[in-house]
């Protein structure tokens, strides 16, 4: 039996050495990734760039071409007079019957009516 406990006593001190082990082979490890992840970065060249990349891609600006300067009509006046002495026309704007037997009356008059009248006085209640 002596035996036996011996080598359960040996397993128990191999599990708790490995999980010594490991825990401080974790932070070894942690080290070896940070530095070779760095030495990475400090290694990593960008490609260079192209030349005339934009070509194709980019459009040329070219400005606007000057507005041209309103000219007056030779007769204004007579433009003018005929203007003025113009009827200005309205477009008719289509009834629609129905609507108004909806609605009902309409206008200033029955809206200063509505305005005027007395509320219906609220009934007491008993």
């Amino acid at each position: 039996m002596s035996s036996a406990i011996l080598r359960q006593a040996s397993s128990a001190a191999r599990a708790v050495s490995r999980s010594c082990a490991f825990s401080t082979s974790a932070v070894a490890r942690k080290d070896f990734v940070q530095e070779l992840y760095i030495k990475e970065l400090k290694a990593y060249k960008p490609p260079a760039p192209v030349k005339d990349a934009h070509v194709g891609i980019v459009k040329s600006y070219s400005l606007p071409p000057v507005p041209q300067v309103p000219t007056l009509p030779a007769d204004l006046a007579s433009e003018l007079s005929a203007y003025d002495a113009a009827e200005p026309t309205f477009a008719a704007a289509p009834q629609d019957e129905t609507l108004a037997e909806a609605v009902g009356p309409t206008g200033a008059e029955t809206f200063l009516a509505f305005l005027e009248a007395d509320e219906p006085k609220a009934e007491a209640h008993h």
